[in-house]
């Protein structure tokens, strides 16, 4: 028995004035039966928990794997619908073509017949697709007579003349196209220049 304060230790390091609290030992020095069976509901108790956090434990990793395997499908889901799209996008887009094919296969079906019915006939189908670009967007950009702009212009010669103002648009080669807000092409141009401004 150690020494502390004054006071000595009794039987399972308890204080003496503890002692004076504690129960009387059972006869024989075991502990009585009252605190043996508390002892087994406490076990029994311990073990059922135990038991419930398992079943608890099995229900998470089960959702999580049935979650995850939602995610995996949901994105190969994404990924599909996506191919779809990129696969299927222009179908719109040729269906407002295919009236301008049809033009063309009647202008080509009447090609031996009058010049002049034949020039309306290409009119006509040139008004057909500039009225199929605008439906999707694509609009010409401007360019004759126009400030030279970089942005939407390329320059691919410089003339030296007076007809119009120094840095504008003398002659367009080729037409330049805008998708919404995007540039297509640059209109192809050349640009006059000249002593006046």
């Amino acid at each position: 028995m150690g020494k502390g304060n004054g006071k000595t230790e009794g039987r399972f390091g308890l204080k003496s004035e503890d002692l004076e609290h504690e129960l009387p030992v059972a006869e024989g020095g075991e502990e009585s039966a009252p605190a043996a069976a508390a002892a087994k509901p406490v076990e029994a108790g311990a073990a059922s928990e135990v038991e419930t956090l398992k079943a608890e434990r099995d229900a998470l990793l089960d959702r999580l794997a049935r979650l995850q395997a939602e995610f995996d499908n949901a994105r190969k889901r994404a990924v599909r619908e996506q191919q779809d799209f990129r696969k299927f996008a222009a179908a719109e887009v040729i269906e407002n073509f295919l009236p301008t094919l049809d033009s063309f296969e009647r202008a080509l079906k009447a090609a031996g017949g009058d010049s002049t019915d034949f020039r309306n006939g290409i009119e006509l189908i040139y008004r057909q697709f500039q009225d199929a670009l605008q439906k999707i967007g694509v609009q010409p950009i401007l360019a004759m007579g126009q400030p030279f702009d970089p942005r939407v212009h390329e320059a691919v010669e410089m003339v030296d003349t007076t007809e119009v103002p120094d840095h504008h648009v003398l002659d367009e080669l080729q037409r330049g196209y805008k998708y919404k807000e995007r540039l297509l092409r640059p209109a192809m141009v050349r640009v006059a220049r000249n002593g006046r401004g």
